[in-house]
């Protein structure tokens, strides 16, 4: 009996797609399509399952666009993406006695919450008799089987990077399947009715100047970014005021592009450049930067609490501030240094802010202005069209010093000298802060510091069309300070 005969009559199966809305490199659809059973394609928008984390706005903003994408790839391919709302626990099992499936595929997810829902639907299937296949797809390299000589997770980057540059490079990514063998009609709600998409006010209507949604915009951007960006990647990436990064972030976060794809079209670009000395420099910079990420998924994997908890205990008794007030400030971009503010409407105008001014902004939250990592990390989340489960949190135990591998207490980012440095034409801030925009060079970064003439020409009045500094940095620093020194032996 021929494949084809043999569909007609074989049960269907489930492929359960999560964050990796795509169909190139998706193993578990390559897996059902390869077996020849109709097959049934499910989102399920979980928001009821424990542990879950809720998407924040900008992210439900990302997720409407990419599922119509996914929609429309798996149709040219003859399926149709079911839509189902509610915990998976019930979903899934649900789904299963409504097609009368017995095979269900998805990739594997690593986070603990994420992973304690997939154990627990697997074994709910497993006892109905239902077989479940799993795959790594979302990551390079699973936490479980990276580990340090002494057999235990790795806390520090540069030992992880080197260890992970060690290995065999993972694998190559699958080709997308050419036809699927979609199943009968599955009852799919209407992903309008989820309102995953601002209406009234329509806040993410700017956004989509700046971003197309889906697995085909992120395959392109990849392409452009590998064959003409990454020589020039090493010296642009910190420039906001430049086009030097990929902005692949959110495509990767909704798995719309798999690590495998970005990692070897890298390697391919760098294999293409031959010995150029830039394209090779710059590949090794942006693969660190996707080990990066590789590091706080496995940083995730060993603290479950990471967006809430500190990882090193002494900052339990750090003495943060409650000033709703200035966290207003920083939220609306009118802390009155130029580089802040303006990576902070960047972040409201777009969903997403260049890495460097993140680093900034974050520092400016946590050590200027000593208000709680964690409101930040809460703003990041709602607010990033990137937002991830592992990377934001992170990152911002990072830049806090309360991470397992953070930024030395003593760095406190000055950002009038961050601006002047990464943006010295301030390019950026006149995008973002255009009420600076007729100040000289020189002065906008610091308009405080600008004679009154030349802010009077400039039509800049501080403290009315711009704020003052709502804090002085050598002040800050000190404070800031004061304050890590009072928990500095208490202990991780």
């Amino acid at each position: 009996m021929s494949r084809s005969d043999s569909s007609l009559i074989a049960p269907p199966a489930i492929v359960w797609f999560r964050d990796d809305l795509r169909v190139a490199d998706n193993p578990a659809l390559a897996a059902a399509a390869e077996s020849g059973r109709p097959v049934v394609c499910v989102f399920v928008l979980d928001e009821e399952s424990a542990g879950l984390r809720p998407l924040g706005a900008a992210s439900r903003w990302w997720l409407s666009g990419s599922l119509r994408a996914l929609a429309a790839a798996l149709e040219k391919r003859g399926a149709r993406l079911t839509l189902r709302r509610g915990a998976a626990m019930r979903v899934i099992p649900a789904l299963v006695s409504e097609a009368a499936a017995t095979t269900v595929f998805w990739n594997r997810r690593h986070d603990p919450a994420g992973a304690a829902v997939d154990q627990a639907v697997a074994e709910m299937l497993a006892a109905r008799g239902v077989a479940v296949h799993t795959f790594q797809a979302s990551l390079l390299f699973a936490p479980e089987d990276v580990r340090t000589r002494a057999g235990a997770p790795f806390a520090v980057f540069t030992p992880f990077l080197r260890h992970l540059r060690s290995l065999e490079p993972p694998r190559g990514p699958l080709p997308a399947p050419r036809a699927i063998n979609g199943a009968a009609a599955i009852a799919s709600e209407r992903l309008d009715d989820w309102k995953l998409e601002p209406r009234a006010p329509d806040w993410a209507a700017g956004f989509l100047a700046h971003w197309t949604r889906g697995e085909e915009a992120a395959r392109e951007k990849l392409g452009v970014f590998a064959d003409t960006a990454l020589g020039a990647y090493a010296d642009e990436r910190d420039r906001p005021d430049r086009a030097g990064t990929s902005r692949l972030s959110p495509h990767l976060r909704f798995g719309e592009i798999s690590p495998f794809q970005v990692w070897h079209a890298v390697a391919a670009a760098r294999e293409a450049a031959g010995a150029g000395a830039s394209v090779e420099t710059g590949a090794e910079k942006f693969i660190a930067e996707l080990i990066w990420r590789e590091f706080c998924h496995h940083l995730l994997a060993q603290h479950p609490d990471l967006a809430t908890r500190n990882v090193q205990a002494r900052f339990d008794a750090f003495p943060w501030r409650d000033d709703a007030a200035a966290l207003r400030a920083w939220q609306r971009g009118e802390t009155g240094f130029p580089f802040v503010d303006a990576g902070m409407r960047e972040l409201w105008a777009t969903g997403w802010m260049h890495n460097r001014v993140r680093m900034v902004t974050a520092s400016f939250l946590a050590k200027h202005l000593l208000i709680d990592w964690r409101a930040g990390e809460r703003w990041f989340w709602d607010t990033l069209v990137d937002a991830d489960i592992a990377n934001n949190p992170a990152n911002w135990q990072w830049v806090a010093g309360s991470g397992a591998d953070a930024a030395p207490y003593f760095r406190i980012f000055n950002p009038a000298l961050q601006g002047q440095k990464f943006d010295p034409a301030g390019t950026y801030v006149r995008r973002w802060v255009p009420e600076l925009a007729g100040l000289p060079d020189d002065v906008i970064h610091t308009p405080e510091r600008a004679p009154p003439t030349l802010l009077a020409a400039a039509g800049v009045t501080l403290g009315q069309n711009y704020p003052a500094p709502i804090i002085e940095h050598k002040a800050a620093r000190a404070r800031a300070l004061a304050a890590f020194e009072r928990i500095k032996d208490t202990g991780r």
